[in-house]
């Protein structure tokens, strides 16, 4: 019943829905499109091809690249991880020309081919926090879809009412626009009105990624908003290309330092094969 606006970094109320004339501020976003061209989207996808995909859950396929894990146990070994694939040393580059991306150094990389076939989807979920640290960031490749955020806390968010504005904003950190925010106007919200207190689990968030985005989720909506990939989303073919980095645990400092610096040796080798 939102839709995310990059611009502003509101979500902003959906005009029939409730919540019309509505918006909150939906912090923990970064969204660029056009992240690669179109020509090292094919080139990516065909070396992808090249490899086999294994049946994964909700109508996926998958191919991963990461060390050995075991959630549960809370175990974790290179197995027979050797490294992200060669292709993936390029993406990772090209992240340094974000700030959000300071630092960011990927252990691991799932690739997940989704089709509507299959019925492809995946249900409202936090990504592990032992092993993932605080970046969670995707490619979207060969189709544009929609990341649904929602909530199961029991605290409130609070509304502002939003106005449309036609002269272009310029944010801090202004950030590529979605044709959703573009189509709805520039949001601002007034905050010398009234606000509005809503239950977080009647909300619903949209983000519209375009083919060829690049999308990161931090901070709040992270640690605070699971995500979903709904079936009524995947209108074609779509592959994602997640990375993921090591947590505090296993990073300069903490107790699994040693570990972490082997796997990221590993990892940074880009010399992977999917495991």
């Amino acid at each position: 019943n939102f839709t995310y606006c990059p611009a502003t970094g509101l979500a902003v109320g959906n005009e029939h829905s409730e919540f019309a004339g509505w918006a909150f501020p939906f912090p923990g976003v970064f969204l660029t499109e056009e992240f690669i061209s179109e020509n090292e989207e094919s080139e990516i996808v065909e070396l992808m091809d090249q490899d086999d995909w294994k049946p994964s859950q909700s109508g996926r396929k998958k191919q991963d690249y990461g060390p050995k894990v075991n959630f549960k146990k809370q175990r974790l070994k290179a197995g027979s991880f050797i490294g992200l694939p060669s292709f993936s040393k390029k993406i990772v580059t090209q992240m340094k020309d974000y700030s959000v991306l300071d630092g960011f150094l990927p252990v691991e990389q799932c690739n997940l081919d989704y089709m509507p076939e299959r019925g492809s989807a995946i249900d409202p979920h936090f990504d592990d926090w032992w092993l993932w640290g605080e970046r969670l960031v995707s490619l979207n490749l060969l189709s544009k879809t929609v990341l649904s955020m929602s909530c199961d806390s029991e605290d409130s968010i609070q509304l502002f009412p939003s106005f449309s504005k036609e002269k272009e904003l310029s944010p801090s950190g202004s950030l590529a626009q979605t044709s959703a925010c573009k189509n709805s106007g520039k949001q601002r919200i007034s905050c010398t009105s009234s606000p509005r207190l809503v239950p977080s689990k009647e909300v619903t968030v949209a983000i519209h990624l375009p083919r060829r985005s690049l999308v990161v989720l931090y901070g709040d909506a992270r640690y605070k908003w699971k995500h979903a990939i709904y079936r009524k989303h995947i209108e074609h073919r779509r592959i994602c290309v997640t990375f993921r980095e090591l947590s505090a645990e296993f990073s300069a400092g903490g107790r699994h330092e040693e570990l972490g610096k082997e796997l990221l040796g590993i990892a940074l080798s880009f010399q992977g094969r999917p495991v």
